[in-house]
């Protein structure tokens, strides 16, 4: 393997200003590195085949591109608006000027609130805005192209020009909280018996009221999208997690019957797999059926990037069945594989006929002096391993040709000294900057080399093979 070099010099917000000159032996498509992983403190390290840039032929970076970072030198229809397209057998983002796109996004860029956070920032930055403008400036130099979910969006879109953006608008927590009922679950929101009030009568006009917000943005091109919720209870349990409410509850009496319709002249028997999945289709097309009118309605011009899915739908066709007849993308919080899982991506994408996007990945360095036991992510003993799994997954997802990007979980590592966040999110490193802003090099430069190579590193992954046939239609 050749050596990499990269000069690297600090930028005034803290993260780091990286160039390179990449060198990577040619030819090679299979992982020439292992690196040790764990899935939590305590837990072994076992080795992980990992593909980096330096199992691809060279590549340069890539040059022209649009304003919004897409590549200029193949320009689709533009529309003023995000938009998507499969093109040879690949599915692709199309940007507001026409370029194609590949989302790499950042998860919860946002000033850390705590006291510690306050007094670093007015230390580097003086004041939010400085904070804005100049981390803004470092995610772009190290190919970020977008920021995600729990962004300080408005202070971001102050700076010009910014990023693109997608917001996540949190229809079903908002109504629970109104509703009441609802409690704080590691990493997400919890509802009684697993249960979403999709079916509550009051749902709809909430969501037709909540998505108000929306008209705000209708018109601006660097929005790219909306997320409606994160990580709900979807399973196969969903059916008798119904019916096991109170018989007064909306939910019990909508799966009662739904129940009752699908045995019309064959009552009675056990609640079957056939019956559990189809009922958990029939709750997600409800679900997604109101906030995507909702968010339709206000914002015609986006993208709706549905609900944040999470590991226990990752098998289950019938959920992106009922995703792809309501989403332009769905969207996947995508944890527990070192490497994306080849068979999975395809029926994400089969069963949806849509593209898909993963919302949510990153690794933890155990040199970073945290403890590290919250989240899902893996443990990994460097900064520098934590940048080989970035390159290894995000080529994993590019290999799928059905992906559209990747938000890395998140800015800014957990700060301990913030009480109010729920257990997952306290004392890890999972951000590409500490609590006090002070950059992961290692982790960045690797990140960096991939990111601003990432149309080259399609082009050369896609010329090793010819395009898959066209996806079946959905059922």
């Amino acid at each position: 393997m050749k050596p990499r070099f990269a000069i690297c010099r600090r930028a005034a917000s803290g993260l780091l200003l990286v160039l390179f000159a990449v060198g990577v032996a040619p030819g090679r498509a299979e992982a020439s590195e292992a690196v040790e992983a764990a899935s939590k403190p305590g837990k072994p390290f076992s080795a992980r085949p990992t593909r980096t840039l330096a199992d691809l032929q060279t590549i340069p970076e890539d040059a022209p591109l649009d304003r919004f970072g897409g590549l200029a030198s193949k320009q689709e229809k533009a529309s003023g608006f995000f938009r998507t397209e499969r093109i040879d057998g690949r599915w692709w983002l199309v940007d507001p000027d026409g370029g194609r796109f590949i989302s790499r996004g950042m998860n919860s860029v946002a000033p850390v609130p705590t006291k510690g956070g306050r007094e670093a920032l007015k230390k580097l930055f003086f004041d939010e805005p400085g904070w804005a403008a100049k981390t803004t400036a470092s995610l772009r130099a190290a190919g970020f192209n977008g920021t995600g979910a729990w962004s300080d969006h408005d202070l971001l879109r102050k700076v010009d020009p910014p990023l693109s953006e997608c917001r996540l608008w949190s229809f079903m927590s908002s109504y629970g909280k109104k509703r009441g009922g609802t409690f704080m679950k590691p990493g997400h929101v919890g509802y009684p018996n697993d249960c979403p009030f999709i079916f509550d009568p009051e749902f709809v006009a909430f969501c037709d009221e909540h998505a108000a917000q929306l008209d705000a943005g209708r018109d601006d091109p660097w929005l790219l999208g909306h997320f409606s919720d994160n990580e709900m209870p979807w399973s196969r349990k969903l059916l008798e997690n119904y019916l096991e409410l109170p018989e007064s509850d909306p939910g019990h009496r909508a799966a009662k019957a739904w129940l009752a319709e699908r045995r019309k002249g064959r009552p009675g028997g056990k609640i079957g797999d056939a019956d559990r999945s189809a009922f958990l289709e029939h709750a997600l097309d409800t679900y997604l059926g109101i906030v995507a009118a909702a968010i339709r309605k206000h914002d015609p011009n986006h993208l709706f990037l549905g609900v944040r899915l999470h590991e226990p739908v990752f098998d289950l066709p019938e959920v992106y069945r009922a995703a792809g007849r309501h989403c332009d993308i769905v969207s996947v919080n995508y944890y527990r594989a070192w490497t994306p899982d080849r068979d999975q991506m395809a029926m994400w994408a089969r069963e949806a006929r849509k593209p898909f996007m993963v919302t949510e990945h990153y690794a933890k360095g155990a040199d970073s002096g945290m403890g590290n036991t919250g989240g899902a992510g893996w443990l990994v003993k460097t900064q520098q391993d934590r940048g080989r799994f970035y390159q290894n997954f995000a080529l994993g997802l590019l290999d799928s040709r059905n992906c559209v990007g990747w938000h890395w979980h998140r800015y800014a590592d957990n700060d301990p000294d913030d009480k109010k966040v729920d257990p997952s999110n306290r004392d890890s490193n999972k951000g590409i900057v500490s609590a006090r802003y002070e950059p992961w090099t290692p982790l960045v430069v690797e990140m960096t080399a991939f990111n601003n190579r990432v149309y080259g590193i399609v082009d050369a992954l896609d010329s090793r093979s010819a395009p898959p046939a066209p996806q079946e239609p959905r059922r």
